[in-house]
């Protein structure tokens, strides 16, 4: 695990600019007013690394219907993005290099390795507004589970209305349930009082 506390739900996203496979710059803020979700890969060229990123891939489409942008990283370096990219085929997803400040993002969110050199496996969800409404950190051999991050972005997307929502919104995790108040709500608790 990282010596650091991954952030907390609720909590604001640092914005950051990157470069993706293409070389081109991407930064958090311009994604402002769409759901951005942050899949954490320690190291391109592993097979776990790959499925992930390709299950990011596939749905693709899926997320941009939701008003989602799904995102990969690690802290290999854009040429080694390119060439990974290529060789497995990504069609439509950014990955972005965390590479120089070495790991600066992933260290901003609490998911670096510091012994290690790279991010944890997890995945950070940021809403619209930039706060995080979704955060799991995987043991870094798993797979992340494509269909609960589908599931969550579905259940929130489907809430997502304009201002007029009676408490906050909570899904369904592990630990019981996550209650955000993303600013859609009128300040009532999650029991309605």
């Amino acid at each position: 695990m990282s010596e650091n506390k991954p952030i907390e739900v609720g909590s604001f996203a640092p914005d950051f600019t990157l470069k993706n496979q293409k070389g081109e710059e991407l930064s958090l803020d311009s994604f402002k007013g769409k759901n951005v979700i942050l899949s954490f890969h320690p190291l391109a060229w592993t097979s776990v690394c790959r499925d992930q990123m390709l299950d990011l891939d596939r749905h693709f489409e899926l997320f941009a219907k939701m008003n989602t942008v799904p995102l990969g990283l690690s802290v290999d370096s854009v040429p080694s993005k390119t060439a990974w990219a290529e060789s497995i085929g990504l069609k439509n997803l950014p990955i972005l290099a965390d590479f120089w400040p070495h790991g600066a993002v992933a260290k901003s969110l609490g998911i670096f390795r510091e012994k290690h050199g790279f991010s944890e496996r997890a995945n950070v969800i940021v809403n619209g507004d930039g706060a995080v409404i979704f955060v799991k950190v995987y043991p870094i051999k798993q797979l992340p589970d494509i269909d609960e991050i589908v599931a969550f972005v579905r259940e929130y997307h489907e809430t997502a209305v304009d201002g007029n929502v009676d408490v906050q919104h909570c899904v369904k995790a592990e630990k019981g349930p996550v209650c955000v108040d993303d600013g859609r709500n009128k300040g009532i608790n999650a029991t309605g009082e």
